[in-house]
């Protein structure tokens, strides 16, 4: 029997406040206080301007997002997912600015519209590892 899942981010120092608010069901972004600009997936510096990592932190993200394309994947080998066909995998465009690859949730797959609002949830990856998934706006 294999153990090895694909599905597990590996946090580190670094992503670690990332990881510990998703648990919380809080979404945080990087912003970089020389530009401004918001940037995700966390890095230490600004992808922008290259501000080091003492001008750039963590913020809070509102949530919402709209949905910039997806793809329904019916076969997939690698474990987890093959227990979890068909899913929707996306990016989204989060209300602060930057584009996320994310996956779509409680959604059918013919309902789905590009510009279509959605919020943040988070699904337990594993014990107390919580990662961001998208569902439709309210």
């Amino acid at each position: 029997m294999n153990d090895v899942r694909y599905d597990l981010p590996e946090a580190d120092g670094f992503t670690r406040p990332y990881w510990d608010a998703a648990a919380e069901g809080r979404l945080l972004l990087r912003r970089c206080a020389d530009c401004g600009r918001a940037h995700h997936y966390p890095r230490e510096f600004c992808p922008f301007c290259w501000a080091g990592e003492d001008r750039v932190a963590w913020e809070a993200a509102s949530g919402r997002a709209t949905l910039y394309t997806w793809s329904v994947i019916h076969r997939n080998d690698l474990p987890p997912f093959g227990t979890r066909v068909p899913y929707t995998a996306a990016v989204v465009d989060l209300a602060e600015g930057p584009r996320m690859m994310t996956e779509v949730v409680a959604c059918p797959a013919p309902d789905l519209r590009i510009g279509m609002p959605l919020t943040v949830a988070f699904r337990e990856a594993a014990q107390g590892l919580h990662v961001p998934v998208f569902e439709p706006a309210a």
